[in-house]
């Protein structure tokens, strides 16, 4: 399922600006809640409502200039819609996960058979879109290939389904809102990002939100 998420991420990008997907991304604790409490009986609570509603307002705030020019790209409609069912798709890929830990199906082999499945489903997607095959042998590429096979994939994947079955779906899922301020600060170290006021405001709201939904009680 993540493989399809990714999918529609990609083709949503040609569409809607990063910070809407952003965005998007950010319900994602929300949604593993409701989907922990309709599919595992799991309960909701205020607090982790609250902690995830900060996260998405914070986004918001983030990315306010850049989904303010959104009207200026492509089918906005389309690549709503697209962002909307890869939020969908990869908040049920984290439902299925869980379930895995449940029963006990966790670790590299699961995840090994999981990524095989991914990628024959991504290779399918790119047929059945007519996309072309093709193999770039230069450093850069070869380079930039093993670090996603290694660090965006394998290693990354590997965590986070760690993380997962430590701490729940709907705390992991809390990634979608810190990995664009992580990116905001890779990129103002290397790509000269200009912070600006409601920057350092979006990201202090998401950060109390992240301290709430990983504060536990008692």
């Amino acid at each position: 399922m993540y493989s399809i998420g990714y999918i529609l991420v990609y083709h949503a990008e040609m569409h809607v600006v990063s910070g809407l997907l952003a965005v998007g991304y950010s319900a994602g604790p929300l949604l593993a809640m409701f989907g922990l409490r309709i599919f595992f009986g799991q309960p909701m609570t205020a607090r982790m409502a609250l902690g995830s509603l900060l996260g998405i307002a914070g986004i918001a705030l983030v990315f306010w200039p850049e989904i303010g020019r959104s009207g200026h790209r492509g089918n906005v409609a389309l690549g709503a819609l697209l962002t909307l069912l890869a939020v969908l798709v990869t908040s049920a890929g984290n439902l299925v996960a869980h379930r895995n830990h449940q029963r006990g199906l966790h670790g590299w082999p699961t995840m090994a058979w999981s990524m095989g499945y991914g990628g024959i489903t991504s290779l399918g997607a790119a047929l059945a879109l007519g996309r072309p095959l093709g193999f770039d042998g230069s450093p850069a590429y070869l380079v930039s290939l093993l670090y996603l096979v290694v660090f965006g994939s394998i290693l990354t994947f590997a965590s986070y389904l760690t993380l997962l079955g430590r701490i729940g779906a709907a705390r992991a899922s809390y990634i979608g809102v810190m990995v664009p301020i992580v990116a905001l600060v890779v990129s103002s170290l290397f790509e000269g990002f200009a912070w600006h006021a409601l920057t350092v405001a979006g990201i202090g709201v998401s950060v109390a939100g992240n301290v709430l939904v990983l504060r536990r009680t008692g």
